[in-house]
């Protein structure tokens, strides 16, 4: 789930020197600026969203986002209908700035900041037009296409499983089989995990199905896992009154329903290289942002299978990009990498318990310091991903 507000809280804390090492403050302005005709410049602040240019030539794209407000904001590159996101950055610092690379075909889009990161943002058109030259290097297509159909089957694959386990444990939940539900719960949560970026990108379904509590906007209504995670741990919530039958129906079908229309979505879709590459930069800041923070799952506190299940979808979406990048002559962004994600996974491996992981109250202070800087570690190589291989 998208963080709408920055809590407070020594392990966020620890995450925001990573948040910034993913910045390249050397990189030159856009095409406002007479540089590259594929570079724009942004300059987000409190009331305003600058953009070098309304409209570029399609292919590799790089916008460069420059926050000179006093809040933390977003920026996001939209489809024509304002709720497909084509590409986002997020959590970007008063005074930091941050690349969002994307390869974009020629088409009509919208551009957003979000100062604050709540509401829509401040929105205005933005136009993708035909070239003949859209930067893609025929020597390096055969691993491309296979990068892009096995993302692909990845992607619809867990998909599937998500709306398989999500089924069972809505009838667990309305059946009142708390027991077997709570067992289920982290277990079903993973499928949606590992595609997290790739559900965020529907913008009507993504605030539906995981909204938490505390970032919940003015009138909203809550609904979706972490509503129905709250009514099965309601010792961990204060003067909590527990949902009726009925309102267990409602909640849980609404779910179902919603997970049906995004699989039915998701089995439609194709995914390119720089939508892989960025997928697994964004499920790494997930876990910055939320996971590692303990803040995700406030109830249940399962938030190592959300933490792993990130990373499993980053994995998978790294590796098969990893022969582009080799291709391209980036052995040692490749090695670091690699490095990088097996000294995340060894930590992680600490905290495994049967077929799951501890509780995230178990952790001691020590050991999500070393969680943080791990996950900060794989950030910083991870941010330039995409922009070496398209």
């Amino acid at each position: 789930m998208k963080l709408r507000h920055l809590a407070a809280g020594a392990s966020l804390a620890l995450l925001l020197p990573g948040i910034a090492a993913c910045t390249d403050n050397s990189a030159p302005k856009g095409s406002g600026d007479g540089g590259d005709e594929r570079t724009i410049s942004v300059t987000s602040t409190d009331d305003s969203c600058e953009v070098s240019t309304a409209e570029v030539p399609e292919g590799a794209l790089t916008f460069q986002v420059e926050n000179a407000g006093t809040k933390v904001t977003e920026f996001y590159l939209l489809g024509e209908d304002g709720l497909r996101i084509v590409g986002e950055v997020e959590n970007i610092g008063p005074n930091l700035e941050r690349d969002l690379t994307v390869s974009v075909p020629a088409g009509t889009y919208t551009t957003s900041c979000k100062p604050g990161m709540v509401g829509e943002g401040i929105r205005a058109d933005f136009t993708v037009a035909t070239s003949e030259d859209t930067n893609v290097d025929p020597g390096d297509q055969a691993s491309v296409d296979e990068a892009e159909k096995n993302y692909t089957a990845y992607v619809k694959d867990q998909s599937d499983q998500l709306l398989i386990k999500t089924t069972k444990f809505v009838d667990l939940y309305e059946s009142g089989k708390d027991e077997q539900a709570r067992d289920l719960y982290a277990d079903a949560r993973v499928h949606w995990e590992r595609i997290e970026t790739v559900a965020e990108s529907f913008g009507d379904l993504d605030p539906k199905m995981d909204a938490r509590e505390a970032d919940l906007e003015p009138g909203q209504k809550w609904t979706g896992w972490h509503r129905i995670e709250k009514d099965l741990w309601p010792e961990e919530a204060e003067d909590y009154t527990a949902l009726t039958d009925a309102e267990r129906t409602t909640y849980g079908q609404d779910l179902l329903k919603n997970t049906t229309t995004l699989d039915q979505r998701i089995q439609k879709m194709d995914f390119t290289v720089d939508q892989i590459a960025n997928g697994s930069r964004g499920l790494l800041e997930e876990v910055a942002t939320g996971k590692v923070t303990g803040e995700e799952e406030a109830w249940s506190h399962t938030d190592l299978w959300d933490f792993q299940a990130n990373v499993d979808g980053a994995k998978v979406g790294y590796d098969g990009v990893r022969p582009i990048l080799i291709a391209k002559g980036e052995e040692d962004l490749a090695r670091q990498l690699d490095t990088r994600f097996a000294a995340l996974q060894k930590l992680l491996d600490q905290h495994r318990k049967g077929d799951g992981f501890v509780l995230y109250t178990d952790l001691t202070t020590d050991e999500v310091k070393d969680l943080s800087d791990a996950v900060n570690a794989l950030s910083e190589p991870l941010s330039k991903l995409t922009a070496a291989i398209v």
